[in-house]
C-alpha cells in the first residue's frame, strides 16, 4: 500500500484530535472531579450512581433531621414526666407528714398550702411543647392538655370505668354547727343542735374525672343525670352492644321487667338533705352530686355493680366496662381537656366563642375519639421514620401519665382539711363567746351542748383526714409508679433511637464511601495522565511538524 504524505497527515491529525478528546476528558473530570458527566461514557457508574444517591439522601434525611427531631422531642417528653414524678413524689411526701396526728393547725395550713400548689402545677407540666406542638397531646398537637383560659363550653363525655372505680368514701355530716355565730346561738334554728345531730357514714362510689358537672334540668324537666350503661357484646365490625343499667338491670335477675323500669335509676341528689346520709339509708339508691362530680351508690346497687366481669370466652370485648355518660359546660382554667382522654362529644365554637347552630338552630357538636367506645380503638400514637423501615414511638399520651385521679385526689384531701380548720374555728367561736357570757348564763348549756357538737364532728373529721393521708400514700404511690413507668418507656426509646443513630451514621459513612469511589476521580491518579496527555500531546504536534515539512519536492 502507497502511503503518502497526505494520509501521513490525516493521521497525525486524527491522533492529535483523539488525544486531545482524551486531555479534554481528563481535563473536565479535574475541574468536575467525577468520573463520567454523561450516563453515556458509562452506563454501569451511572445507574450505580443513582442508587447510592438515593441511599445517601434518604439516610442522610434520618440522620440530619428526623432523627435530630425525635431526639429534641423525646428529651422534652422525658424532662416533663421527670417533673411530674418530683411533684407525685412531693405529694405523696406531704400526705406521710399529714399522718402524723400531732401536727399542728400551722402545720395543716402548711401542708394544705403546699399540696394546692403542686395540684396546680401537676396538670400545667402537660402542657409542654416543642417547636409550638403539645408533646402529650396524641395527634392533636396544635390543642394544650388543658383548658389555659377559663371557658363555656357544652361537653358529652364518656367514661369507660370497672368495678375497681369503685370506691368506699367517708363523709361526716356536721349539720348547722359551722354557721353558729355568736349572734345566732340561741336562734331556734341552732339552740337545739347537740352531738346527736352529728353522724359519719361510710358510702360507695365512683368519683367522676371532673366536678362541677351540668347541674339543671332538660328542657321537659328532668334532672340531667349521668347514663350508666355496660357492655353486652360486640358486632364483626367492632361495634359495641351496650344496655343502660335504668333501663333494666343486665346484672340481677329481681328487676322489674314492664316499662318505666326504676331499679338503680339514677337521681339528682335532694339538696334538702345530706347526699351521702341519703344514700346511706337507701339499699337501692344511685344518687348524683353534680359539683363534686360523684356517684353514690346504695348497697345493693353497688353488690349490683361489683358483679361485673369480663366474659373469657369473648377476647375482644370486656363485658365487665362500666360506662358513664354525663355533661359539663364549665371549665376553669387548668381543666384537663376531655377530648385527650374519652369518646365525647362538644359544642362547635366559632371565633369569637359562640356557639355554632345549624338551620334548625340546634348546636352543631364535634366528636371526639368514636373508636374508643369499639373494639377497633385507636390510641394516638406518633411514630417518626428514623431509618430504612425503621420506626420509633416518640410521644407519651396523656391518659397514660397526666391522670385525672391524681388531682382528684388533692381535692379530697384539700376538702378533708378544709372541713377540720372549718371545724376548729367553729370551736375557737363558740369558746370564745363561752368566755364572754357571765357565769351561770342561761345561754351556757346551749353553747356546751353546741360545742360537744362540734368536738364530735371534729373528732370525726380528724379521722376521715388522717384516712384520706393514709389513702393518699397508697393513691400517689400508685400513680408515681405509673409515672415513672413512663419515665422508664420515654427513656427506652431515647436508648433505643441513640443505637439507632450510631448505626445511621455508621451508614451515611458507608454509603457515602460507596457513592465516592464509584463517581468521583482519583484526583492524584487523574492528575499524572493529564500531564502525560499533555507530554504525548506535544510530542506529536512535534512529530506532525517534521512529517508536515516533508514533500515530494524533497525527492526531486
Amino acid at each position: 500500500m502507497r502511503i503518502t504524505n497526505k494520509i501521513m497527515q490525516r493521521n497525525n491529525l486524527s491522533n492529535i484530535n483523539t488525544n486531545k478528546m482524551y486531555q479534554d476528558k481528563l481535563s473536565t473530570q479535574m475541574s468536575t472531579q467525577k468520573k463520567i458527566n454523561r450516563p453515556s461514557e458509562d452506563p454501569v457508574v451511572a445507574i450505580r450512581s443513582l442508587r447510592l444517591r438515593s441511599n445517601v439522601t434518604e439516610i442522610t434525611q434520618y440522620y440530619s433531621k428526623n432523627i435530630p427531631d425525635a431526639e429534641s422531642w423525646i428529651k422534652i417528653t422525658e424532662d416533663s414526666l421527670s417533673k411530674l414524678s418530683d411533684i407525685i413524689a412531693n405529694m405523696a411526701a406531704q400526705c406521710t407528714r399529714g399522718t402524723n396526728s400531732d401536727f399542728t393547725t400551722t402545720d395543716r395550713g402548711t401542708i394544705l398550702e403546699q399540696l394546692k400548689l403542686l395540684a396546680d402545677e401537676v396538670y400545667a407540666t402537660g402542657d409542654a411543647d416543642f417547636a409550638g406542638r403539645y408533646v402529650f397531646t396524641g395527634y392533636r398537637t396544635d390543642t394544650p392538655l388543658s383548658f389555659l383560659a377559663e371557658q363555656e363550653r357544652n361537653y358529652t363525655i364518656t367514661e369507660q370505668l370497672d368495678k375497681n372505680a369503685l370506691d368506699l368514701f367517708t363523709s361526716v355530716n356536721t349539720g348547722k354547727v359551722l354557721d353558729i355565730n355568736s349572734a345566732n346561738y340561741n336562734d331556734p334554728n341552732y339552740s337545739g343542735i347537740n352531738e346527736n345531730d352529728i353522724t359519719s357514714v361510710d358510702v360507695h362510689r365512683i368519683r367522676l374525672a371532673y366536678n362541677n358537672c351540668v347541674d339543671g334540668k332538660t328542657a321537659g324537666g328532668d334532672d340531667i343525670v349521668p347514663v350508666i350503661s355496660f357492655v353486652t357484646g360486640a358486632n364483626s365490625d367492632g361495634t359495641v352492644n351496650t344496655k343502660v343499667w335504668a333501663d333494666g338491670d343486665p346484672l340481677t335477675t329481681d328487676n322489674t321487667t314492664t316499662p318505666p323500669f326504676t331499679k338503680y335509676q339514677i337521681k339528682k341528689v335532694n339538696y334538702a338533705d345530706d347526699p351521702y346520709s341519703q344514700v346511706a339509708g337507701d339499699a337501692d339508691a344511685v344518687i348524683y352530686v353534680p359539683e363534686t362530680g360523684e356517684l353514690l351508690f346504695g348497697d345493693n346497687a353497688y353488690k349490683a355493680l361489683m358483679e361485673t366481669k369480663d366474659d373469657a370466652a369473648t377476647s375482644n370485648v370486656n363485658e365487665g366496662e362500666i360506662r358513664i355518660t354525663y355533661q359539663k359546660s364549665h371549665w376553669d382554667k387548668g381543666d384537663l381537656r376531655p377530648e385527650h382522654y374519652f369518646a365525647c362529644e362538644a359544642d362547635k365554637l366559632d371565633d369569637t366563642g359562640a356557639v355554632v347552630t345549624d338551620d334548625q338552630g340546634n348546636p352543631i357538636r364535634i366528636p371526639y375519639n368514636d373508636t374508643y367506645l369499639t373494639t377497633n380503638a385507636e390510641r394516638q400514637v406518633i411514630e417518626y421514620d428514623v431509618g430504612f423501615n425503621q420506626t420509633i414511638r416518640i410521644n407519651s399520651r396523656a391518659d397514660e401519665c397526666f391522670k385525672h385521679g391524681i388531682g382528684r385526689e388533692v381535692d379530697d384531701i384539700i376538702a378533708a382539711m378544709e372541713n377540720v380548720q372549718e371545724l376548729e374555728r367553729a370551736q375557737a367561736d363558740i369558746k370564745a363567746i363561752m368566755e364572754k357570757l357571765p357565769e351561770g348564763d342561761a345561754g351556757m348549756p346551749t353553747l356546751q351542748n353546741q360545742l360537744d357538737a362540734v368536738e364530735k364532728a371534729l373528732t370525726y373529721a380528724k379521722k376521715k383526714e388522717q384516712k384520706m393521708f393514709e389513702g393518699g400514700i397508697s393513691a400517689f404511690q400508685k400513680y408515681l409508679d405509673e409515672a415513672n413507668l413512663c419515665v422508664t418507656a420515654c427513656g427506652s426509646r431515647g436508648s433505643k433511637l441513640d443505637l439507632i443513630k450510631n448505626r445511621s451514621q455508621n451508614q451515611k459513612t458507608t454509603y457515602e464511601t460507596l457513592k465516592s469511589q464509584n463517581e468521583d476521580i482519583d484526583i492524584t491518579e487523574v492528575a499524572i495522565q493529564l500531564t502525560s496527555a499533555e507530554l504525548t500531546y506535544d510530542a506529536a504536534l512535534m512529530a506532525a511538524g517534521k512529517v508536515m515539512q516533508t514533500s515530494l519536492m524533497n525527492f526531486i
